[in-house]
């Protein structure tokens, strides 16, 4: 059997493992975030689709990092308080950790090989790469920080009706 997004676990923000496969058949919206990022207000648009989405299937999921540019210094605790009360964050955060080299989280090793950035690269660039996983647990896109959440309605939408 290939693996899939869904054979994955993760930490949450508060220490407890999280078993990506109970969300299988649902689509995924895998993000890596940062608290003191120019994209960090992505995450209201993060958290709309959520709101919209979520009783179609969809699951959105934020992964913070301090690998680019320190902008995610903060505890456990300080960034759950910042997502909440800055942007009414309610999908589920994961433990802060990295996205690339050696001590990546696996989940992103298996994303990035999954779908390879610009030019074929595997690195994740800067914060707010997102991945959109499709109900089968594989990678149906890969969008590049810059990519607004607004801008994913149509693949969301298409995912969710796949």
């Amino acid at each position: 059997m290939s693996t899939t997004a869904f054979d994955f676990q993760a930490q949450t923000l508060q220490g407890q493992s999280l078993d990506l496969g109970q969300w299988r058949g649902r689509v995924l919206l895998i993000v890596n975030t940062a608290s003191q990022c120019g994209f960090t207000p992505q995450l209201q648009g993060l958290e709309q689709l959520w709101q919209d989405y979520q009783a179609q299937g969809l699951v959105v999921l934020g992964f913070p990092s301090n690998e680019f540019g320190g902008q995610e210094p903060g505890e456990a605790q300080q960034i759950e308080t910042f997502c909440q009360l800055h942007y009414g964050v309610s999908f589920p955060m994961m433990a802060k950790g990295e996205v690339n080299g050696a001590q990546a989280q696996p989940l992103w090793g298996w994303l990035k090989t999954q779908a390879p950035g610009l030019l074929g690269s595997r690195a994740i660039k800067w914060n707010f790469t997102k991945f959109l996983v499709g109900r089968d647990g594989l990678v149906r896109q890969r969008y590049a920080p810059t990519t607004t959440p607004q801008r994913l309605r149509a693949d969301i939408e298409a995912a969710l009706a796949a």
